[in-house]
C-alpha cells in the first residue's frame, strides 16, 4: 500500500488544525470560567526563552499553510502576526483551514521530488518535497501545536490526549 503526498499532508494539517481550534476554544472558556485575563494565557510560555502561546499558533498555521503551498509549487500566503486574543487566534486557524482546503490532490501528489527552497532566518534551505514534508513540515506542525497544548495544560486548562488527537 502506498500513501500519496496529498494524503500525508492536507488531511493531516486539517485534522490537527481542527483539533487546535477546539483546544483554543477550551482555553478561552477556561479563562472566562476562572476569571483569568485571557491575555495571561495568550502570552504564557513554558519557559522564558520560548515563544509565547500566541506565537506557537502563528507558527503552526504558517508551517501548515506554507507546507501545502510549497508542495504544490506555490508561494505561501503572507500573514501578519498580530493576533492578541483567543478570538483572533481562532479566526487565524480557521482562515488557515479554509486556505488548506483549497488544495486538490493533483496539486500535491507527485511532489516527492519537487525542489522546495525556503529561507530560514538568514539561510536558504533546499529540500526535495518528501524530505520537506516528512522532516520539516510535519514535525514543526506537531511541535508547535503540542507546545500550545502544553502551555494551556500547564496553566490549568483541562485538556487531555483526546483533545490533541481529536475524534476518530
Amino acid at each position: 500500500m502506498t500513501i500519496s503526498m496529498y494524503q500525508a499532508s492536507v488531511p493531516v494539517f486539517l485534522r490537527m488544525l481542527d483539533n487546535l481550534v477546539a483546544i483554543l476554544e477550551k482555553g478561552a472558556a477556561h479563562a472566562e470560567a476562572k476569571k483569568i485575563d485571557p491575555a495571561v494565557l495568550v502570552n504564557a510560555r513554558l519557559y522564558p526563552d520560548m515563544f509565547p502561546f500566541s506565537r506557537q499558533i502563528q507558527i503552526a498555521t504558517d508551517v501548515a499553510a506554507g507546507g501545502a503551498a510549497r508542495l504544490s509549487g506555490m508561494e505561501p500566503p503572507k500573514t501578519p502576526d498580530t493576533e492578541a486574543t483567543f478570538a483572533e487566534l481562532i479566526a487565524r486557524v480557521r482562515k488557515t483551514i479554509e486556505y488548506i482546503k483549497t488544495f486538490k490532490p493533483a496539486q500535491i501528489d507527485g511532489s516527492e521530488s519537487r525542489q522546495v527552497t525556503l529561507k530560514v532566518r538568514d539561510v536558504m534551505m533546499t529540500f526535495d518535497g518528501q524530505t520537506f514534508l516528512l522532516n520539516r513540515v510535519l514535525p514543526n506542525v506537531y511541535f508547535h501545536i503540542t507546545t500550545a497544548y502544553d502551555i494551556l495544560r500547564h496553566n490549568g486548562v483541562e485538556l487531555g490526549k483526546k483533545d490533541f488527537l481529536g475524534k476518530f
